[in-house]
């Protein structure tokens, strides 16, 4: 025992144990995000109970847990139905259930409103369909609902990007008549006149479409289907508002697998809907791995280069030891900290000085001067440079002074041992600390919050439309859609799944952003620091 203790090995034991400890947090964090994420979109049974008091209620059995008083368990049932129960969740006792059944022609909607609807399809209006008339109700609301996809995704998409290319067309004109009147250019003048005209061209044009427009959805609104919920309360809605129906307790294994392969492209490829709690997160996917990228291109050279510049030029002193001091506490600076700068000086300061130079006829409106992803993306460089410059330096510092020695002694410039020599050796460690980099700043929220981040953006900062990279937008963000619908919905409950899947997603992609840049490093590891030793 004295051994024990001389030796040191209770030192041994403690590190071990404390490594054990992060690595089984780690592990339980994980597992709790996957268990909770992956199971979301698998097409659960849907139960019909006939309650003791004689009523009826049909949905998913959520969970189940012991109750509070008294013996058994109860049960949580997503009920769906909002515009008839108000609420999507009912608890109810066991002992309170008299028959528990999973009925075959269950049937669970998936709409743009008012989230599920549990309940049995009576019949569907065709009148819109004459070769359906024979059909049963089921193959009827079938051949409805494709009817109206074809119709969507034909006559009423052409019609949508007619109307983008109306209000691309005003937003110019209107841009180029404050320029005028910026310029003290009278209504009377002849290029001003030429505006007004093209503009009321585009205004008759304009309403001509909505008009149109109106009059498919309408068309398309009469399609209608009737269904039942378990208390025989008939409920009639368009089939248009359907984004998905099936009867989950007659899918056989293989068509749960591929209707959750379905769900899985919708969530990375699909739109928002039901104020974020449903549908896809493709905006917010694409804003994160775009924030990223341009965060990495501002903090990556700028810390390399400012580390650079303290391990190989700066002479040791006072100064030197004050800056590390500086970099290394600002890298524990709290991250609203660094929101409140971005704001104040990339926001106020130079958006609003790009915005009096270059924009002034859109003022007050701002254009630069207003919360966007590229003073995001420069606000979470400046708070992820101090994570670059410390591991940069660490890096070089770790290299033997005697390699720098023998390449000036053969002639080389203290340049060329720099870039030839030093930072290829030197690319493992910067590697490391862009990595780091990347993960803090996927993980940051708050300084978004106030330097661009917004609940809902469909406009992406990349598009078709010229000039093609918009700098200037607002954008979604994952960890900012994890607060919003955890935190900020309306309906917490329902929004519950979503916040793990959204949660297991950012993970994801900061694991692969990761692994790439891991791959990178160590492939950098092997051609030069194995190679030189």
């Amino acid at each position: 025992m004295t051994n024990f203790w001389r030796r040191g090995e209770h030192c041994v034991w403690g590190t071990a144990a404390a490594l054990t400890l992060t690595l089984l947090l780690a592990l339980v964090l994980i597992v709790v995000v996957i268990v909770n994420g992956l199971g979301v979109f698998w097409p659960s049974a849907v139960a019909e109970a006939q309650l003791a008091d004689g009523s009826r209620l049909m949905g998913e059995v959520i969970r189940r847990e012991p109750v509070y008083r008294g013996e058994g368990e109860r049960l949580q049932f997503k009920v769906g139905n909002r515009e008839l129960y108000g609420l999507d969740f009912r608890w109810v006792d066991e002992s309170d259930i008299s028959r528990l059944a999973h009925p075959d022609n269950a049937v669970v909607l998936e709409r743009e409103e008012y989230g599920n609807f549990y309940g049995r399809l009576l019949h569907v209006e065709t009148a819109q369909l004459t070769d359906a008339a024979q059909l049963s109700p089921w193959e009827q609301l079938e051949a409805a609902h494709r009817y109206v996809e074809e119709q969507t995704e034909g006559s009423l998409s052409q019609i949508a990007k007619q109307l983008s290319r109306l209000n691309a067309k005003t937003s110019g004109i209107r841009a180029r008549m404050d320029k005028l009147i910026y310029l003290g250019v009278a209504d009377e003048d002849e290029a001003m006149r030429q505006l007004q005209e093209k503009q009321l061209n585009i205004d008759r044009e304009f309403n001509d479409v909505v008009v149109l427009q109106a009059a498919q959805v309408e068309k398309l609104s009469q399609v209608t289907a009737t269904f039942v919920d378990a208390s025989g309360t008939e409920q009639a809605m368009a089939v248009a508002n359907i984004v998905r129906f099936y009867r989950p307790n007659q899918m056989p294994l293989w068509q749960k697998a591929a209707f959750y392969a379905g769900k899985l492209y919708e969530l990375i490829f699909g739109e928002p809907r039901e104020s974020n709690t449903e549908g896809g997160l493709f905006p917010a996917i694409f804003g994160t791995v775009t924030l990223i990228f341009i965060m990495s291109l501002l903090s990556f050279p700028l810390g390399v280069v400012a580390a650079i510049y303290l391990r190989e030029y700066a002479k040791e002193g006072v100064v030197v030891r004050l800056v590390r001091i500086a970099v290394n506490n600002l890298a524990g600076i709290p991250s609203i900290v660094y929101g409140i700068f971005g704001l104040a000086f990339f926001v106020y300061g130079i958006g609003g000085s790009i915005d009096r130079m270059f924009f002034p006829e859109r003022l007050p409106t701002p254009t630069f001067g207003t919360g966007g992803i590229l003073w995001a993306s420069l606000t979470l460089g400046l708070l992820t440079v101090p994570v670059v410059i410390v591991a940069t330096e660490e890096a070089l510092g770790a290299i033997p002074q005697g390699v720098r020695e023998g390449s000036l002694a053969l002639g080389a410039t203290k340049l060329q041992t720099l870039v030839r020599t030093l930072l290829p050796m030197a690319s493992p460690g910067i590697m490391t600390g862009l990595i780091l980099a990347m993960a803090r700043a996927a993980g940051e929220v708050a300084p978004l919050m106030i330097t661009g981040v917004v609940k809902l953006a469909p406009a992406l900062p990349i598009d078709g439309t010229f000039p093609f990279v918009h700098l200037d937008r607002k954008f979604m963000h994952l960890g900012f859609h994890i607060y919003d619908i955890g935190f900020q919905s309306p309906n917490v409950e329902a929004a519950k799944p979503m916040v793990f899947v959204t949660t297991l997603l950012l993970v994801l992609i900061v694991l692969a952003m990761s692994s790439v840049a891991i791959y990178l490093r160590n492939k950098m590891k092997k051609r030069y620091s194995y190679r030189t030793f």
